[in-house]
Parts: C-alpha cells; structure tokens; sequence
C-alpha cells in the first residue's frame, strides 16, 4: 500500500477524476475574497471548494476552485458568499474518451 493509492485506483478504473478545475471570476462589488475551503454552491447545492483567491491587477478578484463534472459550465456560483462566474480550464469530458491500455489494468499491490 502507499498513500494515494485509493485515489489513483479509482481515476483509473473511471478514466477521469470526479472534479474538475475552474476559473472563477469574483464579483468584484464584495470587498472579500472567499476562503481557501470556502464551499462553492450551485442551485443551493454545495459541488466544490475553493483552492485559493487572489486578486490580480487586470482581471480583479479570482480564485481556483474544484467542482463535480456535472455542474454546467455556463452557469454562475456563489464561492464563499461571493458570486462568481467560471472559465473553464478542465472540460467535464476530459478523459472519456481516452483508450487504456490492457496491460495496465492490473491490480496494484
């Protein structure tokens, strides 16, 4: 056994992670940035947490957050009380169509 290999087993056995990536685009009226672990809520459901928040010089307050591949990407999220909009960096179908090969489905020991 080693640390992570639960996770590893199930990203490849599924083929993709359960999460993807976003960029979010805070509103920038709030004066806070949400937390690093701050909940990231679509229609009143909780579907991520925030990684961090920052806020750049051009593009105002950002942050990167995780979120379940079934959150539409062309809908807004509250992070951490904040409404934010998402750029997508990981699309929700990325790895579903990626061959594996057979030699690598063993189990691991």
């Amino acid at each position: 056994c080693y640390r992570g290999q639960e996770t590893v087993a199930r990203v490849h056995n599924l083929g993709h992670p359960p999460r993807r990536l976003v960029f979010l685009h805070l509103d920038g009226s709030v004066d806070t940035l949400p937390e690093h672990g701050a909940p990231v809520i679509f229609e009143s459901q909780e579907v991520g947490f925030v990684g961090s928040a920052a806020r750049h010089h051009e593009l105002g307050p950002i942050a990167l957050a995780l979120v379940k591949r079934s959150v539409p990407v062309d809908e807004p999220l509250l992070a951490g009380g904040v409404a934010a909009s998402q750029e997508v960096i990981v699309p929700p179908d990325a790895g579903r169509n990626v061959a594996i090969d057979p030699a690598l489905r063993r189990r691991i020991k």
